[in-house]
């Protein structure tokens, strides 16, 4: 587990030199502290005699060989260079195919066999890897430079071909260290901010700046970059099962990824929040390493809505785990200048706090834990489903939607409860009359339209472009057409927010202490097995998650799967409403608050009066703002 950096330029002008790969790298040391490596190559030629220069750079986790497998690494005969984050968990069988094919290896890690496997098959390499990962390989014989990221998006990797130089790096502030790079802000990214509480691939909040999309590759070669997919399913096609043929594939599938997952030279333990998907890798986790108690950590709050270490404390007990339980105060907060830091751009996803405080707290035992991530997405386990089967239910019985008086309930009052029945009433029925993508993005998106369109200053509206945030989540719902409803929201869930927030809070919180987290939901067999599956096997009458408990209900408590769903959020609305107060209004209602160009200071002096005030539930929103606030003061100069 590492951060990778670098470039590839034909201008002497815009040659990268040792001091600056040396900023770039020392970037994201945190990545990598046990360490570095760097690589240039300023004399690089094509068969057509055009001159490149070439710059690897490269921070190492030690996990796998921790004695070698130092990084920039190459082949036999130096003809093609590599530097890789992440781990490749079949590395051990396509090790034994290419000793026997006659490759030499050097090192006993991980990332060797993907060297030697582009050498054999070229980009067709990386379809062929189990693994969470992002490389960059310079080819020298054809002049190349070849990005790659893994399937599901579990390690980042952000590009910019600026001239004809081409930069990249596993974090934005890697490309924030060249300059002439990250410059402009892209309106269009605030927009979509706004909307998810992330910017979506392939775009960044810088304009220019791109994030190669999860599953693709992008080959720089000849002064032209392609990017293309190397990965896909059909999302359309489902594979009729029988529920005992379903149970059997998924115990085998997720018992063999959590089998390749506890390798490791390094300690490793487990999150264990308490809640179904958690508790199930660390059952299975605890059953493959027999006898020896694994390690497992919890994180909870003093608020009884968003504490689940109760129940943690339970799986614990049952499968006789050694378990550790932190806390989360109000003040826990005050590490929202890190966060903005480590996050690069804008990122508002409040449980982004807890994943902070549990990386941290668990890199004091481990250098690896696993992660239940994943779970909520391939088997159905959200409400949000559950709302979207509902409302189609109900809008073929009768037209709920045009009911007269409906949207009086919008004027009901919220109050401090994270599952308050007013609350999702509010969201469901101003959702029910939409179409089903639209309806469904309702229950996402954290500023609806109309708030947004409100909220902005009319020099921005005539910054933002033609496009709808909307048309990022469509293409991908569309993507599924004719499958049921469930089925087509969690699989956008799972090409959209799984990437995007999910992997992404995670990736970040933990790097940033030097922990690797590993999912073994997200092994690219589970999540098109998931995929392929009728939906009465995972969701039916409004309970989801049902094939997670026909195939492993005997080894967690029965309670866990039966007791009500808690997110892993924390008490925003209520800590704004209380301690964290003084902080709304010294940063978003200050005189020289950086929001100010982009947003009407009577809106969110609004939003702030109507949240403490407790006339609606803000929360979310104004942590949104807070976040874009705290980004713009610390990266925008």
């Amino acid at each position: 587990m590492c951060g990778i950096t670098g470039a590839v330029w034909q201008s002497e002008s815009l040659r990268v030199d040792p001091s600056l790969l040396k900023q770039m790298t020392d970037a994201i040391a945190h990545r990598g502290p046990d360490d570095d490596g760097a690589w240039i190559d300023n004399d690089q030629r094509d068969g057509q005699g055009r001159h490149y220069g070439v710059a690897l750079g490269f921070r190492r986790l030690s996990i796998i060989d921790v004695e070698g497998a130092a990084q920039p690494m190459s082949n036999e005969d130096g003809g093609v260079r590599m530097v890789f984050n992440g781990e490749i968990y079949n590395f051990k069988a396509l090790r034994h195919r290419l000793e026997g094919s006659g490759h030499q290896f050097a090192t006993d890690g991980d990332g060797e066999s993907v060297l030697h496997l582009y050498e054999d098959i070229g980009t067709d390499c990386f379809a062929e890897l189990n693994g969470m990962f992002a490389i960059a390989i310079w080819d020298t014989r054809r002049s190349r430079l070849v990005l790659a990221r893994d399937r599901i998006g579990q390690k980042p990797l952000y590009y910019a071909l600026v001239g004809d130089r081409l930069v990249f790096g596993s974090e934005l502030k890697c490309l924030a260290a060249v300059p002439g790079v990250c410059n402009e802000i892209d309106p269009a990214a605030i927009d979509e901010f706004l909307t998810y509480q992330y910017v979506p691939h392939p775009g960044t909040i810088w304009k220019g700046v791109r994030k190669l999309p999860p599953g693709h590759v992008a080959i720089f070669e000849k002064g032209k970059l392609v990017v293309q997919p190397y990965w896909d399913f059909d999302p359309t096609v489902e594979v009729p099962r029988s529920k005992g043929e379903a149970v059997e594939r998924l115990r085998e599938l997720l018992a063999d990824s959590v089998r390749l997952r506890l390798q490791s030279d390094v300690p490793l333990g487990s999150f264990l929040s308490g809640g179904i998907d958690s508790s199930l890798i660390t059952a299975l986790a605890q059953r493959q390493q027999g006898e020896m108690p694994i390690r497992t950590f919890s994180i909870g709050f003093p608020i009884a809505d968003f504490d689940e270490t109760g129940y943690a404390a339970q799986v614990a007990e049952h499968l006789g785990t050694n378990h550790q339980r932190f806390e989360v105060q109000p003040n826990g907060v005050d590490i929202i200048d890190k966060l903005v830091w480590h996050y690069d751009e804008p990122f508002g996803d409040s449980s982004a706090v807890p994943t902070w405080y549990l990386s941290e707290l668990t890199r004091r035992e481990v250098t690896v834990a696993l992660s239940g991530d994943g779970g909520d997405e391939l088997f159905a386990g959200y409400d949000r489903y559950r709302a979207l089967w509902l409302s189609v239910r109900l809008r073929r019985m009768f037209p709920i939607h045009k009911t007269p008086g409906i949207g009086l309930i919008q004027r009901f009052p919220d109050n401090n409860k994270q599952y308050s029945i007013t609350r999702r009433a509010k969201r469901f029925l101003e959702a029910i009359g939409q179409p089903e993508a639209r309806r469904y993005l309702n229950w996402l998106q954290i500023f609806p339209e109309r708030m947004r369109a409100e909220l902005y200053t009319d020099e921005f509206v005539e910054r933002l472009p033609g496009e709808d945030p909307f048309e990022f989540l469509d293409a991908i719902w569309n993507r599924s057409e004719g499958r049921d409803v469930v089925t087509r929201a969690s699989t956008t869930d799972m090409l959209s927010y799984l990437p995007c927030d999910l992997c992404t809070k995670v990736d970040i919180a933990s790097m940033a202490h030097s922990l690797e987290v590993r999912q073994p939901m997200l092994d690219h067999r589970v999540v098109e097995f998931a995929a392929s599956l009728p939906v009465h096997l995972k969701f039916r009458g409004r309970r989801g998650k049902l094939l997670l408990q026909d195939a492993f209900g005997s080894m967690i408590p029965k309670s866990i799967f039966t007791r009500k769903k808690m997110g892993f959020g924390i008490p925003i609305g209520a800590w704004f409403r209380k301690e964290l107060k003084p902080m709304v209004h010294d940063t978003l209602l200050a005189d020289d608050a950086r929001i100010a160009p982009y947003f009407r200071r009577e809106v969110v002096e609004r939003l702030v009066g109507q949240h403490e005030r407790m006339e609606n539930n803000h929360g979310y929103r104004l942590w949104n703002l807070l976040i874009l606030e705290k980004w713009l003061r610390q990266w925008a100069g």
